[in-house]
């Protein structure tokens, strides 16, 4: 009888044994919702806080890219100063360019180019006897130097004289191309591979050489004798 007994006391720890661990597992496998809530704030925290630091990181790299744009565009982009196209029908003298359309009073040729030899003024007028209506009120100067005439031109109501007609023959005025009086017609044609001969272009022959821009007011003409420049005028066509 108590053999019986034993046997049914240690049946009955046995099974509480067994419910007590199984209990313990299911404990720590399952979570209650709220440490389940916390847990997934917690790691929702945790990757939002990666992708942020993520964005940061990527911040600067975009910033830089676009200063990098930025930069590549204004070294990409050169100011020029002016008319390109004027600022090539010039010629130069003791480091002064001198060009069509450039505002110039008698003061200023004076310090680039020295005390004219003569310098005439006319003011047109109706009874001058020119028969330039169109210039009626404009004064025209005249500023003549051992080969080099200058020719400005100012609009009535005290507008700054402005160059319209330069002509030279010495040598010593060259173009911003290096052309002056004497160079052979290849080396023209070298200087100015835009130009072209008006008529045969014989070596034996006289002939004008001619550079122009596509506006066809603004000339360069270079007269031709003896295959050599002789003469070189640059010039815009008064309206």
């Amino acid at each position: 009888m108590m053999k019986l007994i034993n046997k049914a006391t240690a049946g009955i720890l046995l099974s509480i044994s067994l419910t007590m661990a199984l209990t313990a597992c299911q404990s720590n496998d399952a979570k209650s919702p709220e440490a389940t809530q916390n847990s997934a704030e917690k790691n929702t925290s945790n990757e939002q806080s990666k992708g942020e630091g993520a964005t940061n990181a990527n911040a600067p790299s975009s910033e830089n890219s676009e200063e990098k744009g930025t930069e590549a565009i204004k070294e990409g982009s050169m100011e020029k100063e002016g008319n390109v196209v004027l600022k090539e029908l010039a010629f130069v003298y003791n480091e002064h360019t001198i060009a069509i359309s450039d505002t110039a009073n008698e003061d200023q040729m004076e310090q680039m180019l020295g005390k004219p030899e003569n310098l005439k003024s006319h003011t047109y007028s109706a009874d001058d006897g020119t028969n330039m209506d169109t210039l009626i009120g404009f004064t025209e100067k005249v500023y003549t130097y051992p080969g080099l005439e200058i020719k400005t031109i100012s609009i009535p109501k005290g507008k700054q004289d402005s160059i319209f007609h330069i002509e030279i023959t010495d040598p010593k005025y060259a173009t911003v191309r290096n052309i002056k009086a004497g160079d052979s017609l290849d080396t023209l044609k070298n200087a100015y591979p835009e130009g072209k001969l008006l008529g045969n272009g014989a070596p034996d022959e006289e002939d004008d050489f001619r550079y122009e821009p596509s506006n066809y007011v603004d000339v360069m003409s270079f007269h031709i004798k003896d295959a050599k420049v002789e003469s070189i005028q640059i010039y815009s066509l008064l309206d």
